[in-house]
This record gives structure tokens, C-alpha cells and sequence, in this order.
């Protein structure tokens, strides 16, 4: 699993794509199409292996009407990461709790992002206002 970069992780968990659940698939990346045994090969795992990340929440793919799993780029993503967890010597647990902290930590700087712009909407707005009313 190694060489594959830290970065390429979403951060996202088990259930916390967006949109909602499984059939609401946000963007390309989300939809479920590959089946187990293509995941497995793609990502270089075994079958049973991603079966137990999934029991143990750390990723939850979609299913069709049948019930079959179907994985999507980004479900391949977060397999691709926790291969590289655990090649670093963490245990499922460890890894667990690092894609938690990876996604929270991505949600805090997509609302950094979003309170930055609106600050800098909000002093747009005060000079605005400062040049409009007289001095007094």
C-alpha cells in the first residue's frame, strides 16, 4: 500500500458523504459501481479485508436494491488510505480515529473558507457604509 499520498483522502467516514444516504450519490466520485471484486483488485486488497473495514465504519458503500456492495472512487480512495494506515503500524482502531480527525478536520477548513470570504464580504460592506454616512 505504500506510495500512496496522504493527501488523496478525503477524510471522509462511513456514512458522511454528501447529499445523505447511499442513493444520493453528490458527485461522480460518489456513485457505487464497482463490485468487491473489482474494489479489491483496483486497490490491492482482499475481499475479506474490506468487508471487515466496513463492519469496523470505516466506509460504507453503496448497495444495490439486492443488497450488493458497490464502490465508488471515493470509497476506493479511503480503502487506499487505510492501507497506508495500517502500513504505518496502526490498528484498526488507530485508523478509525484518524479518518475521524481527517474529517473533521476537513469540514473546519471548508468553514474557515467559507467565514473567511464572508469576513471579507462583511468589510466590503462596512466600507461601503463608512463612505456613504457623513463623519461624525
Amino acid at each position: 500500500m505504500a506510495g500512496f499520498p496522504a493527501e488523496a483522502h478525503d477524510g471522509r467516514l462511513a456514512g458522511s458523504a454528501p447529499g445523505g444516504g447511499p442513493g444520493a450519490a453528490a458527485s461522480r466520485d460518489d456513485l457505487g459501481v464497482y463490485a468487491i471484486s473489482v474494489a479489491a483488485e483496483l486497490v490491492g486488497m482482499g475481499q475479506q479485508n474490506i468487508r471487515l473495514y466496513e463492519r469496523k465504519g470505516l466506509l460504507t458503500p453503496e448497495r444495490t436494491d439486492g443488497g450488493t456492495r458497490r464502490y465508488s472512487e471515493r470509497n476506493l480512495v479511503t480503502l487506499r488510505r487505510i492501507g497506508v494506515l495500517l502500513d504505518e503500524g496502526l490498528n484498526l482502531a488507530g485508523v478509525k480515529l484518524v479518518l475521524e480527525l481527517e474529517a473533521t478536520n476537513r469540514g473546519l477548513v471548508e468553514d474557515n473558507r467559507g467565514l473567511v470570504k464572508d469576513n471579507a464580504g462583511l468589510r466590503e460592506d462596512l466600507k461601503q457604509a463608512q463612505g456613504e454616512s457623513p463623519a461624525t
